[in-house]
């Protein structure tokens, strides 16, 4: 179905996180940040403070691959300069 939309699967092969730091990083934060500080009583509860984590990750907290702007920033930041650092392509 997604090869019909032109999207290809990409596997990370076993024991190769390197393959996809990014991922892996966002993985790590969140289970350190959230997931090893909570209890989740039910999935309601789950879900209300996974969604809170979120919302304060993309808009609170600086991220070291967006030049120290929060995510919230650099999506509002203005489109000129933006393929000198290749963020955009």
């Amino acid at each position: 179905m997604l090869e019909e939309r032109g999207v290809a699967w990409r596997y990370i092969a076993p024991g190769m996180p390197q393959q996809n730091g990014f991922v892996e990083s966002l993985n790590g934060r969140f289970r350190d940040e959230c997931l090893n500080e909570h209890l989740f009583g039910s999935l309601p509860a789950a879900r209300r403070i996974i969604e809170a984590w979120r919302t304060d990750y993309n808009t609170t907290g600086p991220h070291k691959s967006l030049n120290g702007l929060t995510p919230a920033a650099f999506a509002t930041r203005p489109a000129s300069g933006q393929m000198e650092n290749r963020l955009c392509s």
